[in-house]
């Protein structure tokens, strides 16, 4: 049986990696490495965690860590509603906006966030502000990641009684304004995103290829995730057997005849007819498909998919390729992932923070 780290220990690097400005992005074994500064990729997921913390814990540690989180995207997010990314140690963007995904993973933060009845009021009016801020650029989105994440975000808050509900004045608009996060456009928005997914799915689906693209790369579990939740929103029986599909066939890939949990390995991926790249192993995969099956458990109630989020959660604890823990029983931190000659021993935020979410999940849901 899985030997889990305690509450405190499991938050102790996260904010060891954490300044007064946000999440680091890399380290040098376990030292933050200021050199590659952060991301809002980085503080966005950072943010979901500290809100599965806070939701757990109550505590003000936790709180201060989403205050933190949160500002970073708040100083990243652009007049017209995007979001710039990189940031080095100067405080200083280098760009001028960031990718796609990048919106995409700033709308499923704020959306978790914003649905989180944990979270003080004037945090989730943040919250309330950035989205709104963030709706005219949804549409245009090509990336489907980033419909996938902006699909999780938006359909979180709109399953949140209260998550669009407000009493606060912006500049220039009025408490009572109806533009502001106005429930049927976000309503058609979701319905259009997952009608674009879908059809990409039907596009390129065909003789044993279950997949919405040519190739298996990044952030895959993410894709029938969205269509699952967008399916139990709209009730549309055709994005849920799209998600269903797509999610098994993912699992086929995925889950290894010895019983381990083995992704896609990001030296190479996986094109279609050939053979899955067998390395690197990363961590925020194992996470996201943990979070794509246990969803899957809960809205489908197979059983299959619980176990399949316990053996992503065991992967971090060595059943794996491996068979070696990716947690530092020292530190706490998780490392890199898993390379042709064994773990990568830096332990950048992305992997704690994909620990953090697995196992926030799986005990406290």
């Amino acid at each position: 049986m899985v030997q889990s780290m305690t509450r405190p220990f499991l938050s102790d690097y996260l904010k060891r990696l954490t300044d007064d400005t946000g999440i680091f992005q890399h380290t040098k074994f376990g030292i933050p490495d200021r050199n590659k500064g952060y991301t809002s990729d980085d503080n966005a997921r950072a943010l979901i965690a500290a809100v599965m913390l806070y939701k757990s814990r109550k505590d003000a540690e936790s709180l201060n860590l989403i205050r933190t989180y949160l500002a970073f995207i708040h100083h990243a997010q652009n007049e017209e509603g995007s979001f710039r990314n990189f940031m080095d140690y100067n405080r200083m963007f280098i760009e001028k906006t960031g990718s796609e995904d990048c919106l995409g993973r700033c709308l499923w933060a704020l959306g978790f966030t914003l649905a989180e009845s944990a979270v003080p009021d004037n945090l989730r009016n943040t919250c309330r502000y950035m989205i709104n801020q963030a709706l005219p650029r949804l549409r245009s989105l090509g990336s489907p990641r980033a419909m996938a994440y902006a699909l999780i975000g938006l359909t979180s808050m709109l399953e949140t009684p209260d998550a669009l509900s407000y009493s606060f004045p912006y500049p220039g608009k009025e408490s009572d304004d109806p533009s502001f996060l106005p429930r049927a456009e976000i309503e058609l928005l979701v319905k259009e995103l997952a009608m674009r997914l879908h059809t990409q799915y039907e596009s390129n689906k065909g003789n044993g290829w279950h997949w919405f693209e040519n190739s298996i790369t990044y952030g895959n579990a993410m894709l029938p995730w969205a269509l699952l939740k967008a399916s139990n929103f709209s009730h549309t029986e055709q994005y849920r057997q799209t998600a269903k599909e797509s999610l098994d066939f993912l699992a086929s890939i995925t889950f290894s005849k010895e019983g381990y949990f083995k992704p896609v390995g990001s030296h190479g991926w996986l094109e279609r007819g050939g053979e899955a790249a067998l390395y690197d192993e990363q961590p925020i995969e194992a996470s996201e498909m943990l979070l794509a099956c246990f969803a899957a458990y809960k809205i489908l109630g197979n059983h299959t998919y619980l176990v399949h989020a316990s053996t992503c959660y065991e992967w971090f604890h060595g059943r794996n390729s491996l068979n070696e823990s990716l947690i530092d029983a020292q530190s706490g931190a998780c490392y890199d992932g898993i390379h042709a000659v064994g773990l990568n021993l830096n332990q950048g935020s992305e992997n704690i923070v994909s620990y953090c979410m697995a196992h926030m999940v799986m005990h406290h849901e």
